[in-house]
């Protein structure tokens, strides 16, 4: 399918647009159809356990499932809008103090759903991937 806006408009909606993005510091990192990559630095307030220090599930968690939504995005239909209807996140190891990515891949893409792989570690030890994530979306036109 052809993406609904260009690459470089999606990038700025993802980044500049959603404000809990914003916040948080998400960066785009890659893209093509069908696939994305997301970056987050890290940030003090992102530690979940102070005693390892390990960064705090629900922050991978956002980034994973923010990234699977990104993947879906760069090939669904013009004017489509989505919302996540259910992420399995599987924790592998604790996540460090440093920089995050995240990746995902739609597995499938239909009418009115979307599924995605994804992956999330730190560019550091790229072959330990700190948890990964099956993400399923509901697709919907938006009223133009």
């Amino acid at each position: 399918m052809t993406p609904a806006v260009s690459t470089e408009a999606l990038d700025q909606f993802l980044q500049e647009a959603i404000p809990f993005n914003r916040f948080l510091g998400i960066r785009v990192a890659g893209c093509r159809e069908g696939w994305g990559k997301l970056e987050l630095p890290f940030r003090e307030e992102f530690i979940g356990d102070p005693l390892r220090p390990a960064l705090h599930g629900g922050l991978v968690s956002t980034l994973l499932d923010t990234c699977g939504g990104y993947a879906v995005f760069t090939n669904a239909e013009p004017n489509v809008r989505l919302s996540t209807i259910d992420l399995r996140i599987d924790f592998l190891r604790p996540g460090k103090p440093e920089l995050l990515f995240a990746e995902c891949r739609v597995v499938r893409i239909g009418n009115r759903v979307a599924v995605t792989d994804g992956i999330a570690y730190h560019p550091s030890a790229p072959g330990e991937p700190i948890a990964t994530a099956k993400g399923v979306y509901s697709l919907y036109k938006a009223a133009v």
